[in-house]
């Protein structure tokens, strides 16, 4: 059997399926779908109301006290953790800049490195470009 004799065998009850019912039928099941969905919306707004229209006060009081006695500290026990292990890391380049006259030595000129295939629109360099840790690539073009 070709493929067109497949697929049109396929097509065929898909295009009469529809025109098997009458515009009269169709508007009765039509009509019983829209009341049925009335009725449910209806039944699930009885439920569902009491609950939405006003947050109980003890709910709002609750997560405010989580919020300023629980994540506001939580946040700032976070950041002042964060800034004593970068400082720790920080200091352990010390002895390295110290070495090299104060700045930090460039890292080897491999080609894969800092590759550029067109420019950015603000310049040569990243956009978090730090003159301390990246390599200028302005200087580097001229």
């Amino acid at each position: 059997m070709s493929l067109l004799a497949r697929s049109s065998l396929r097509v065929v009850p898909r295009l009469v399926r529809p025109l098997a019912t009458t515009a009269s039928e169709y508007f009765v099941k039509l009509n019983a779908l829209r009341e049925h969905a009335a009725r449910m919306h209806r039944i699930l707004f009885s439920i569902f109301s009491p609950l939405i229209r006003v947050p109980p006060a003890d709910t709002t009081d609750l997560w405010r006290k989580i919020s300023f006695y629980v994540a506001f500290p939580a946040t700032f026990v976070t950041c002042a953790w964060v800034y004593n292990v970068e400082s720790e890391h920080a200091s352990h380049e010390d002895p390295l800049i110290e070495e090299n006259n104060g700045t930090l030595p460039q890292p080897p000129a491999y080609p894969y490195l800092n590759r550029r295939v067109k420019p950015f629109p603000w310049g040569s360099n990243s956009l978090f470009f730090n003159p301390r840790y990246n390599k200028d690539m302005s200087q580097v073009d001229e």
